[in-house]
C-alpha cells in the first residue's frame, strides 16, 4: 500500500502568465495561485458540467503519456488529437512523489473506440491482445460487464488510473462492485486512482479525498455537504416536492 500518492500537486510555476483561451480560462484554472493537491491513494472530483474536472484529467493523462481519447501509453490510436490538453499539460508543473508511467486513462464516452482498437490489435497478434481483458473482445459483453472487466483484469502496480465518469454504463450494484476495484487497487495495492464523476455512489468512497470544483474554487469538502449529495437526498425523500416546483402550472 502507498503512504500517499504518486502524484501530489497540480499548480502554475512562479510567475506564470495564463493566456486568455481554452483550455487555460476554465475558471478553476485561471487563477495565478492555482493549487490541486492530492493527499490520498483515490481522489474523486465532483462539480457541475463545465467545471473543470474532464480538463484536469487530460491534463495529468497528457502529462503521463496516456492516449488522449482513453488508453495507456501503449496505445496510440488516439495521439495527438487533443492540442489543448497537451499544451496545458506542458504549462503546468506536475509534482510527482514518484514518477509512474504505468496505468491508464479510462473515458466513458471512447470506451468503444478502445474496444474497437482491441480488435484490431487481435486481427494482427490473435487473442493475445485481449490477454488482460478477460481473454475474449470487451465487444462480446454488455457495455457494463466490458467495463468492469476491464478495471478487474488490469491490476499494474505502480500505477495511475485516471477514470473520466466510469459509472456511465454502470448500474447502481455495478458502482458498487467498482468500488471495490478501485479500494484494491489503491488501498490494499500501490495504485494512484483519480476520478471525475457525477455518481453519489461513487461519491461516497470512503476511503476517497473529495474535491468539488465550484465556482472556480477547488474545495475538499465531506460527502453530504456536496450538492450532488443535497439534491440526491431531496429527489429521493420527498421527490413530489421538486416536481411541484419543476412542472407548475404557470397558466
Amino acid at each position: 500500500m502507498i503512504q500517499s500518492p504518486y502524484l501530489t500537486k497540480i499548480s502554475w510555476p512562479a510567475n506564470s502568465e495564463i493566456p486568455d483561451r481554452f483550455p487555460f480560462n476554465v475558471p478553476v484554472l485561471s487563477a495565478p495561485g492555482l493549487q490541486i493537491g492530492f493527499l490520498k491513494p483515490v481522489t474523486v472530483l465532483v462539480g457541475e458540467n463545465g467545471s473543470g474536472k474532464s480538463t484536469i484529467l487530460e491534463a495529468i493523462a497528457a502529462n503521463v503519456g496516456f492516449a488522449s481519447q482513453g488508453g495507456s501509453r501503449n496505445h496510440n490510436y488516439a495521439r495527438n488529437d487533443n492540442e489543448p490538453a497537451e499544451e496545458l499539460a506542458k504549462q503546468l508543473r506536475f509534482s510527482w512523489k514518484k514518477r509512474v508511467s504505468r496505468g491508464f486513462f479510462f473515458r466513458a464516452e471512447s470506451f468503444f473506440n478502445f474496444a474497437s482498437f482491441l480488435e484490431s490489435e487481435a486481427e494482427d497478434v490473435g487473442d493475445v491482445a485481449y490477454a488482460p481483458y478477460g481473454g475474449k473482445s470487451l465487444k462480446e459483453r454488455s457495455h457494463g460487464e466490458a467495463f468492469l472487466t476491464f478495471f478487474a483484469e488490469r491490476p499494474d502496480y505502480e500505477a495511475i488510473y485516471i477514470l473520466d465518469e466510469p459509472e456511465a454504463a454502470l448500474s447502481p450494484q455495478r458502482q458498487l462492485m467498482l468500488m471495490e476495484i478501485i479500494h484494491k487497487l489503491a488501498v490494499l495495492g500501490d495504485a494512484q486512482v483519480i476520478v471525475a464523476t457525477h455518481s453519489p455512489i461513487l461519491s461516497a468512497m470512503p476511503f476517497a479525498e473529495l474535491l468539488s470544483l465550484e465556482d472556480g474554487i477547488i474545495r475538499e469538502r465531506s460527502y453530504d455537504t456536496t450538492e450532488h449529495y443535497k439534491l440526491y437526498r431531496r429527489f429521493i425523500e420527498a421527490p413530489d416536492t421538486l416536481f411541484r416546483h419543476m412542472f407548475q402550472d404557470e397558466r
